[in-house]
């Protein structure tokens, strides 16, 4: 006669199968959660150069030069203004003359200017960019 019901090792493999499956379930979650606060942070380390950006671009050619080497922790908005928010973040900028022939090529004075910036957040570098502004 055999009983309806579980058996012991039934019960044990079903226990088994949803643990597993809550583990997968907590470490899913974890990395989201990295990759949610990673892209948080390139998002703003992005904000933050599109306003060294713009805070160059309303400048004389002549007066770029002025920003190289330039760092800002806590960081600057377009218009020099502390972004306090942010103090765990520095902009570091970097203005070169660079070759009309080549871009890459760092030269002594030239009519074209490469300025760089790169964010880091706590000493970690999160994103860098650069563009080209011209004389004329």
């Amino acid at each position: 006669m055999k009983k309806a019901g579980f058996s012991l090792i039934e019960v044990l493999v079903a226990i088994i199968l949803v643990g597993l499956a809550i583990a997968a379930l907590v470490a899913a979650g974890s990395s989201f959660t990295r990759a949610n606060a990673a892209g948080a942070e390139l998002s703003t380390a992005e904000f933050l150069i599109e306003q060294i950006r713009e805070m160059t671009a309303m400048l004389p050619y002549d007066d770029l030069d002025d920003f190289d080497g330039a760092s800002f922790c806590p960081p600057v908005g377009a218009g020099g203004t502390v972004l306090n928010d942010f103090a765990a973040f520095t902009q570091k900028v970097t203005v070169e003359n660079v070759s009309a022939s080549d871009l890459q090529q760092v030269v002594g004075d030239s009519d074209f200017i490469r300025v760089s910036v790169e964010v880091s957040l706590n000493s970690r570098p999160i994103s860098s960019v650069s563009w080209i502004r011209t004389r004329y």
